[in-house]
């Protein structure tokens, strides 16, 4: 009998049938003990001296024009904060492009300028790449991959298995700007206020958070199914619980007054220029004040807390008192985001 099992879009949207994805389908083919780590990028020993970080990220967006970037800023951006969240310098950047026949070659330099600015911004270069182009209808446009691979400084020891018990949950600012605003220009809503995507370069953000701060365990950017499936990769890794305190998420009125009238949940929307990390407690107020004082960590908050539990999971404390469980994404809020 045939197999019928098919890949669905939920598959790719960072909740519970991506993460069964990766764990069922690819770690028993590919794994190693450096891929079964699942962060956001491979920390390798450099034979000839200190440690490298590689990671590699494909970008998909509809559209892939939009308030506060597009992308081409998208691609720069999430590799290199997935660098950053390794504790990395990041260096150098690659990029292959798949395009659709047809696609303007002015939106074509459009996104190469806007790569090119991020790039500056980030303090990296672009230094190979590849172009495929394929037939109408068979590429949405364009899809980009970026690979990054950066350096470690000595000392810097971060992953999302080393969260203990007592430590602090903070995030560098508002939650669910890029995803709020794709939803709204894909779909033309008009809900009275501007939205702008959140796409940003963090590596100068980490590196005053590590040097002030340079306890922190775990560092992560919590993108597709942003912090609410971020967490809970984090708990599964470390084998703990976080308790997240409602009153505590920054969440722009804007963007919670549309997740309200839309029916979606702002911890699992996607962030592109916001860092989720967790400290011990008592470097808790050093590493607030170091992302308060850079311009993309200005509005950052302690909104959690690490327990020790019987099993792993995320709980919510609502402004009522009560809790309520923080669970994987069974499918996707948002397709095709980043």
């Amino acid at each position: 009998m045939a197999d019928e099992r098919v890949v669905l879009l939920d598959h790719g949207g960072g909740g519970r049938l991506s993460a069964e994805l990766v764990e069922r389908l690819f770690l028993p083919r590919l794994g190693n003990p450096t891929l079964a780590r699942l962060d956001d990028g491979a920390v390798l020993d450099n034979h000839g001296g200190g440690r490298l970080a590689f990671s590699t990220d494909t970008y998909t967006v509809t559209p892939l024009f939009f308030p506060g970037g597009d992308i081409g800023r998208l691609a720069v951006c999430g590799t290199v904060n997935d660098l950053a969240m390794c504790g990395a310098q990041p260096r150098w950047l690659s990029a292959g492009f798949v395009l659709e026949e047809g696609f303007p070659l002015a939106d074509l330099e459009r996104i190469a300028d806007s790569m090119a600015a991020a790039a500056r911004e980030a303090g990296v270069q672009i230094v190979t790449g590849d172009t495929k182009v394929v037939p109408r209808g068979a590429a949405d446009g364009v899809f980009i991959n970026t690979a990054g691979i950066g350096l470690v400084p000595q000392g810097v020891r971060l992953g999302g298995h080393q969260a203990r018990d007592g430590d602090v949950v903070l995030v560098s600012g508002f939650l669910g700007d890029h995803g709020m605003t794709i939803l709204t220009q894909r779909e033309g809503l008009e809900l009275g206020s501007e939205l702008c995507s959140d796409a940003a370069p963090l590596n100068y953000l980490v590196e005053r958070l590590l040097g002030e701060a340079p306890g922190t365990r775990v560092l992560r950017d919590p993108t597709r199914g942003g912090l609410g499936a971020t967490l809970n990769e984090i708990a599964a890794q470390s084998g703990v619980e976080i308790e997240l305190e409602e009153r505590s998420l920054p969440v722009r009125p804007a963007v919670r007054g549309a997740c309200e009238l839309l029916g979606l949940d702002p911890l699992y929307l996607a962030n592109e220029g916001k860092l989720l990390a967790v400290v011990p407690q008592e470097q808790a107020e050093a590493a607030l004040a170091a992302l308060r004082g850079h311009p993309h960590g200005a509005h950052a908050a302690l909104v959690g807390r690490v327990r020790r539990a019987p099993r792993p999971r995320v709980v919510l404390r609502t402004t009522l008192g009560t809790t309520r469980l923080v669970d994987w994404l069974s499918g996707e809020q948002l397709p095709r985001i980043c």
